[in-house]
């Protein structure tokens, strides 16, 4: 299975707490999503000074791709603040965050569960 074939559309108006109650101020709205092999097309919204410090670093196991469409968004582990426009690709492992948006942002996300080198690309 794939993502959905969309043409041009509004996106529904539904936004959900990312990963449940778990980061405050945090929202998703999943925009194209392939339930079966996790691949997924998302915004973020962070609310004005949401954070995920209780989570501390996060690392994952799929590939993730990010780009800040407004606002800003500071690593608290590198110290460095990052603005509209700016653009991450995250491997596998990579280690980011914990995160804190003063001004809170809006982000478009892709996820790409990582392959399985046993099983054939088509």
């Amino acid at each position: 299975m794939r993502k959905p074939e969309l043409e041009f559309h509004e996106p529904p108006a539904d936004w959900q707490k990312a990963n449940g109650d778990a980061e405050r101020g945090i929202w998703e709205q999943v925009l194209a999503a392939d339930p079966v092999s996790g691949d997924s097309t998302l915004l973020q919204h962070y609310e004005p000074g949401a954070d995920t410090i209780a989570g501390g670093v996060i690392v994952h196991d799929y590939w993730e791709e990010v780009m800040i469409l407004s606002g800003e968004l500071t690593d608290l582990t590198l110290g460095k603040t990052f603005t509209t426009g700016m653009y991450a690709c995250r491997p596998p492992g990579m280690r980011h965050g914990p995160y804190l948006s003063g001004g809170g942002c809006r982000m478009l996300v892709v996820v790409r569960p990582k392959s399985d080198p046993s099983t054939p690309s088509t």
